[in-house]
C-alpha cells in the first residue's frame, strides 16, 4: 500500500443515526491535537495508553512512508471536526498479517456508524495492500463489552485469551478476520 501525501477525502459516510456527513481521509499535523483530546475523553482508555497511542500518530506523522502504521481520520466536512481514527499496520516478520491498533470514536458520536466506517476502510486497504488476516488485541473488562460486541458484529472471531496479561483481572483478547 503507498501513502500519498495529499489524498482527496472519501465519498461522504452516512450515518446510522442523524448525524452531518462525515469523511475519511488520511491523518495529517493538523490532526494531532484534536485525536489526543478525543483519546484522553475515552473513559475505556487509562491515562497510561494516551503516549502509546501518541507515538504511532508521530511515528505516521514524522515518516508516514516507511512507519509502517497508517492512519485515517473520520471528521465533518462542514466543521471539519476530527470524529475519530483508526490506526493499522502491517505485522512484523508475517507475510499478509496485520494489525489493528487502534480504533477511536468520539463518545458523542458512537453508534452512529463512525467506527464501523472506520473499520471497513482499513479492511479495504489491507486487502488492497495484500493483507490476508487482520488481528485486534483488546482488554477483557468489563468497559470493554460493547467493543467486544462491536468486533463480532463486524465479523472478527475470538482466537485466544491471556488471563491477567495486562493486569491481575484484566485479560487480552486477540480478534481475528481472514479476509477472501
Amino acid at each position: 500500500m503507498q501513502v500519498k501525501s495529499t489524498p482527496p477525502p472519501s465519498q461522504p459516510i452516512h450515518t446510522r443515526r442523524p448525524f452531518p456527513p462525515v469523511y475519511l481521509r488520511e491523518m495529517n499535523a493538523d490532526d494531532r491535537e484534536p485525536l489526543l483530546a478525543i483519546l484522553r475523553a475515552t473513559r475505556e482508555f487509562k491515562a497510561s495508553e494516551v503516549p502509546v497511542a501518541e507515538e504511532l500518530l508521530d511515528a505516521f506523522l514524522d515518516q508516514p512512508l516507511t512507519s509502517g502504521y497508517y492512519v485515517w481520520v473520520a471528521l465533518e466536512e462542514e466543521q471539519s471536526r476530527r470524529r475519530g481514527y483508526v490506526c493499522f499496520g502491517p505485522t512484523p516478520l508475517t507475510e499478509g498479517t496485520w494489525d489493528i491498533y487502534w480504533i477511536v470514536v468520539d463518545a458523542d458520536c458512537r453508534g452512529a456508524g463512525i467506527g464501523r466506517a472506520l473499520l471497513r476502510h482499513a479492511e479495504q486497504e489491507i486487502q488492497n495492500a495484500g493483507g490476508r488476516m487482520i488481528l485486534i488485541e483488546t482488554s477483557s473488562k468489563d468497559e470493554y463489552r460493547a467493543t467486544h460486541r462491536f468486533y463480532e458484529a463486524m465479523e472478527y472471531r475470538q482466537i485466544s485469551f491471556i488471563p491477567d496479561f495486562y493486569t491481575p483481572g484484566d485479560g487480552k483478547i486477540t480478534l481475528q478476520k481472514l479476509l477472501r
